[in-house]
């Protein structure tokens, strides 16, 4: 990205209605591109000194360019980390490894302390991309998040996109493998909660949130309609914008059915009022959706409309096909299980999830 497209992504940002922005750097790798980032995060910061939004920034990066003055800069301007950990080096490294061979598992080990040292224990957070190779070792991978001393993990099963969708049958899996991974997994994370450490798993707090109150998470595929292009947007390095990084990575293969305009040849009003995001926005209300209408978790769920094109050429989908729903319907029927279950030391660690508390303290 140059400078002078990252200026006009930034005054396209400051266009939205939104009293809360956040702006995150995704790649490849940010740090190769270190001059535009501070740029584009100096360049928000001066024009927020007029529109007073509340404003965030997050870097995407594995680790491996990070400097002490980088850091420092990145604490000055509060500026949190995500990253990427994908398990104990062999699993971290089969699929991660660096165009030159050597480990990039190495290279996180080595930086991490320097990263909590100089921006905060907390201020970096790492993402789980879970292939076949994880399903039957998801307690190892929460072993070595443990070890790293990291506070949960998201279990997130793979999208079939970009390069995932081209090398599907070495990194894809059949929707049930994964949910019945994630169950196994998601025991074993409640019996480290239970034994009076708080480790939580991300993905099943967003939907215990929805379920046990009355709260939004936020979250973009839990919405109705779809937050694809409202609650967030994807500008790509030339100044391209699409309504989630899914259809960047579509219009990436050459299917630009996603494609919403440019920051240097359109407008705000073309962009973001224009007949795709219209569409997209209509066509993902689940109160009229076929199969979501009817549904019992209509009012904790959401969909994922590039998703349902990818699959079936549609943005509506196919209910009795989508792995989405699938995954969806599976997870909360886990989830009321337990829940009718009603087990004291299970609900203590799901309210400790959901109200951000320690389990002692919430089953006071």
């Amino acid at each position: 990205m140059s400078t002078k497209t990252a200026e006009e992504v930034v005054r396209m940002i400051f266009r939205s209605p939104s009293p809360m922005i956040k702006i995150e750097f995704q790649g490849g790798e940010p740090l190769l591109n270190w001059e535009v980032v501070k740029h584009i995060i100096e360049y928000a910061e001066k024009l927020n000194r007029i529109a007073s939004k509340y404003l965030e920034f997050v870097l995407c990066t594995n680790l491996t360019l990070v400097t002490e003055d980088i850091l420092a800069y990145l604490r000055l301007h509060k500026v949190r980390i995500s990253t990427s950990l994908d398990g104990p080096k062999p699993l971290h490294d089969l699929h991660r490894i660096k165009r030159d061979g050597n480990s990039s598992y190495d290279d996180f080990l080595r930086n991490l302390p320097l990263v909590r040292s100089v921006v905060g224990q907390d201020a970096c957070s790492p993402l789980l991309t879970i292939t076949r190779d994880h399903l039957p070792r998801l307690r190892s991978v929460i072993d070595e998040y443990l070890d790293k001393g990291f506070s949960g993990i998201f279990l997130r099963a793979i999208n079939p996109y970009g390069i995932a969708k081209t090398e599907w049958t070495t990194l894809g899996y059949p929707i049930e493998d994964f949910v019945s991974a994630y169950k196994d997994a998601f025991a074993y994370i409640l019996e480290i909660n239970k034994s009076g450490h708080r480790f939580i798993e991300f993905y099943a707090s967003l939907l215990l949130n929805r379920i046990l109150t009355p709260f939004s998470t936020g979250f973009v595929d839990l919405q109705s309609p779809s937050g694809a292009g409202i609650s967030g947007v994807i500008y790509d390095y030339n100044g391209d914008v699409f309504p989630t990084d899914e259809s960047r990575m579509l219009a990436r293969s050459g299917d630009l059915s996603f494609y919403l305009g440019n920051v240097h040849s359109s407008n705000y009003e073309d962009i973001f009022g224009g007949m795709r995001l219209r569409e997209i926005t209509r066509q993902t209300c689940l109160e009229v959706l076929p199969g979501c209408a009817t549904c019992f978790y209509q009012l904790y769920c959401g969909s994922d409309p590039i998703r349902n094109y990818a699959e079936s050429g549609d943005i509506i989908g196919h209910r009795p096909s989508s792995d989405f729903c699938k995954k969806n319907m599976q997870l909360f029927d886990f989830l009321f299980d337990i829940l009718r279950a009603n087990d004291k030391k299970t609900l203590d660690v799901f309210w400790s999830w959901i109200t951000n508390r320690d389990i002692k303290d919430v089953s006071l």
